[in-house]
């Protein structure tokens, strides 16, 4: 997997998690942006405009620890379900792009969760990245543990 995006400056990271739930199931519960808020690693996500579907559709996600955090605002740029969700990433400390995908197996389906993000501070995020990102990866696949947990008691 590339580690960044040469145009733009963005820096790749990824997770997986396998769902004993059909494609049209898991995409509904990865889709629910309220739910999100129960997987999601200290995050609260809510929709913000279009009940958060369809290219155009808004979402929200406030991540904080302790009280201190971030509203992360996003947009849909592509919507497919049950396949494939994409935002925009409107903030000053989170930009790029985040997509969710669903892909049928032979037990149900996997979700993926990538983000393509401009670290903030310019450059020195940028040289950063190869510091930050197993954390941020690492992050992300708690959260899908959480998720599948949740889907699979």
């Amino acid at each position: 997997m590339p580690t960044s995006g040469p145009a733009d400056g963005s820096c790749h990271a990824e997770a997986s998690v396998d769902l004993l739930l059909a494609p049209q199931e898991a995409w509904d519960v990865v889709m629910d942006w309220d739910r999100q808020s129960r997987w999601m690693l200290l995050t609260r996500v809510w929709a913000t405009a279009q009940d958060g579907t369809g290219v155009g559709g808004g979402v929200a996600a406030r991540t904080s620890v302790g009280g201190v955090g971030f509203t992360d605002h996003m947009v849909i740029t592509h919507w497919d379900p049950p396949r494939e969700c994409t935002v925009k990433h409107l903030g000053k400390i989170v930009r790029g792009t985040g997509t969710f995908t669903i892909t049928p197996t032979a037990t149900g389906s996997t979700f993926t969760w990538a983000e393509d993000v401009v670290p903030p501070l310019g450059r020195l995020g940028t040289l950063g990245w190869p510091v930050a990102r197993p954390a941020f990866e690492a992050m992300m696949r708690l959260s899908l543990r959480r998720l599948a947990q949740e889907v699979h008691p």
